[in-house]
This record gives structure tokens, sequence and C-alpha cells, in this order.
């Protein structure tokens, strides 16, 4: 799910190294057209969080590698952003990370007569993410590979987390400056 089509992919398997070199971690790529291409790709560092300096950084060690490479036919804009707050869940383990927020899960199929499904993401068993969903007395299994699309809601609960996982990266980042200086 990070890439939907085959340019996706060409440009995903060209960020994903960079990206890994940076301590992070590519969570979508879309190449969009119209009048002029746009080429999507939000990322996250490991702790979760994306600044505008990081975007920066990654940005600048793509632009060589992707006009070499020439993934995208014709002129384009690069665009490097945070997934945001109702992120997109595209790997297993953001609906692990994710657990206990709501999210909301469009499938490639039917199962039992509709595609899309909302409910409180619940963790993942095997290959399959667990969500309990609104209205539904038992926790659903929905294979990851059926999973066409998925986001989370926001919610208070969700700008919450955030919040406050924003003020304790801040408080660690001072701590550490603070040791540096």
């Amino acid at each position: 799910m990070k890439a939907k089509s085959p340019q996706d992919e060409r440009v995903l398997a060209l960020a994903e190294p960079i990206a890994e070199t940076l301590g992070m971690e590519i969570v979508r790529v879309r190449v969009m057209g119209g009048k002029k291409t746009l080429m999507q790709i939000m990322a996250e560092r490991a702790d979760g969080t994306m600044e505008a300096d990081d975007c920066a950084k990654l940005s600048r060690a793509l632009l060589d590698v992707l006009d070499e490479a020439d993934p995208v036919s014709g002129a384009y804009d690069l665009e490097v952003s945070s997934p945001g707050i109702d992120r997109p869940l595209t790997a297993l383990e953001h609906f692990s990370r994710w657990e206990g927020f709501d999210a909301k899960i469009e499938l490639d199929r039917l199962v039992e007569g509709r595609k899309r499904f909302r409910g409180l993401l619940a963790g993942i068993e095997d290959q399959s993410v667990a969500i309990e969903l609104d209205g539904e007395e038992d926790t659903a299994l929905i294979p990851f590979e059926w999973i066409a699309d998925a986001k989370l809601v926001l919610t208070d609960a969700l700008i919450r987390a955030s919040l406050n996982a924003r003020k304790q990266t801040g408080r660690e980042s001072g701590a550490n400056n603070e040791k540096d200086a």
C-alpha cells in the first residue's frame, strides 16, 4: 500500500534506501498527473516525527537520484511531507503501532457485502489486522493483503496523543541539546 501504480513502485524503490540511510521510513508514494505531475512522498523518522528540516533533508537527498533514474517522464514537482495526524496506514506494523485508535479501512474486495470498514484498531495477528468494528460484537481479522487503503480517523484522542508525542520528543531533544552544550 505504500505504492499503488508501477510508477509509484519505481519511485519507492529509489526513495526507500535513501530514507533508511537518513533514519526515516517512506510511508507512501503517489505520482499524480495533471497540468504538471506531482510526486508526493510521505515519510517519518523512526520516532514517528517529521519536521520541516527532515522533509528538506530527504528532498535534497532524493533530487540527484531521481534526476539520474528519471522514474517519471517529463517535468514534475517533488513534495516531501510528513504523513500528518490522520495518517495513512501502509505497512502491517502501522496497525500495531496505532492500536487503540480509530481507523477507516477500504478493501480490494467485498466482505459481507461491503468494502469499507471503520473501527478501533486492536493490533495485528499473524498477517491480519485486528479491528473492533462499529456495531460488531467480535473483533474482526482482516488479512493485510486485502487492504487497498487505510488511514487513521481524526479524533480528539488522536490529537491528544499527537500533542503528547510532540511534547515528549521536544523534551527529549531539549534534554539532549542541553547535554551537548
